[in-house]
């Protein structure tokens, strides 16, 4: 997987979290900027995601390509099912929702990038 897309989707994603628990806990409902945002993060993982496919059909294949599959139908649906439930919730639970999704992000990417590091023989 590419290192620097890695970091960015992981440090956009961290600081979007911080920024959504920051309006939990200031009783803040998401606004439409926010929902934005986490469209825009999306595209990032998606961007990231069609990278790592690329990686596998070039020849690059991780030792469990059916673990790294999953996590890469884990990574891609994450943050859009966030955002709607979000949308659901017009409340600060909206935002608590949105900053949890954004905290799993990063866990997800590292872990595409630990089992894409272990190359099968």
């Amino acid at each position: 997987m590419n290192g620097p897309l890695s970091v960015t989707t992981i440090v956009v994603s961290l600081v979007l979290a911080a920024w959504y628990l920051l309006r939990s806990a200031l009783n803040r409902a998401p606004s439409r900027a926010d929902l934005i945002a986490v469209g825009l993060l999306s595209a990032l993982v998606t961007v990231l995601l069609g990278v790592a496919v690329a990686g596998l059909l070039t020849g690059e294949q991780p030792s469990d390509t059916t673990t790294y599959i999953g996590y890469m139908i884990t990574t891609i649906g994450f943050g859009p099912t966030a955002l709607v439930l979000a949308k659901m919730e017009p409340t600060r639970f909206g935002s608590l929702i949105l900053g949890i999704g954004c905290l799993v992000l990063p866990v997800l990417v590292l872990r595409l990038q630990q089992i894409a590091s272990v190359t099968g023989a």
